[in-house]
C-alpha cells in the first residue's frame, strides 16, 4: 500500500476516533504526537490544525499570506482559521504548553485542544468592514481569556504577540 496524504488523514481520523474511548493518560500521549506530527486533526470536525502556530508577530494581511503559502504534511490548502474554527478549539480544561511575550517569550498554558504550540494571541480569517470610508478591523482569539478582540487594519496598529495558526479542511 502506497503511503499518501490522504491515507495519513484516514489514518489520524481512525486514531482520533479511538483516542475518544480511551484514558486520560492515554490521551495526553496522543496529544504529545501532535509536535511530532506537526500537525493535529479535530475529531469532532475533521479540521486539520498546523501542530503550531507561526512563532513570531505578524500583521493580519502576513498571517493570511502565511497560512496560504504553508506547506505542511503534504497540502497545500492551508488557511488561517474563522472566528467558528479557533472558538472551536478553545477548552478551558486544556493545558497546552506553549509561549508568550517579547523575545523568546516566557512559558505559558493555553487553554487550546490538540496540544497545540502557541505563541501569541490567534487572527482569525475575518475582517469587519466599519464606516462610511469602509474601513475594516480584523478578528483575534485569546486562547487565555476566551476572549475576542478587533484591531483595526494596518499600520500603525500594532501586531505584537499577534499569530497566524491555520488550518485546512471543510468550512463547517
Amino acid at each position: 500500500m502506497k503511503w499518501t496524504p490522504k491515507l495519513a488523514l484516514a489514518l489520524e481520523l481512525a486514531t482520533a476516533m479511538i483516542a475518544s474511548a480511551q484514558s486520560p493518560a492515554e490521551d495526553r500521549g496522543l496529544a504529545q504526537q501532535t509536535q511530532v506530527r506537526g500537525y493535529w486533526i479535530d475529531p469532532s470536525t475533521g479540521l486539520m490544525w498546523a501542530g503550531k502556530d507561526n512563532g513570531k508577530d505578524v500583521s493580519w494581511k502576513n498571517a493570511v499570506n502565511y497560512c496560504r503559502d504553508l506547506r505542511l504534511a503534504g497540502y497545500s490548502d492551508w488557511r488561517l482559521a474563522s472566528n467558528v474554527a479557533l472558538q472551536g478549539i478553545y477548552d478551558s480544561a486544556a493545558n497546552a504548553p506553549g509561549l508568550a511575550g517579547p523575545g523568546r517569550g516566557r512559558s505559558v498554558t493555553w487553554h487550546v485542544k490538540g496540544n497545540l504550540f502557541l505563541t501569541g494571541i490567534q487572527w482569525a480569517d475575518t475582517q469587519r468592514k466599519r464606516g462610511h470610508f469602509q474601513s475594516s478591523s480584523e478578528w483575534y482569539f485569546d486562547f487565555n481569556e476566551e476572549r475576542w478582540d478587533t484591531q483595526p487594519s494596518g499600520d500603525p496598529y500594532s501586531s505584537s504577540f499577534k499569530r497566524a495558526l491555520c488550518v485546512r479542511g471543510s468550512r463547517k
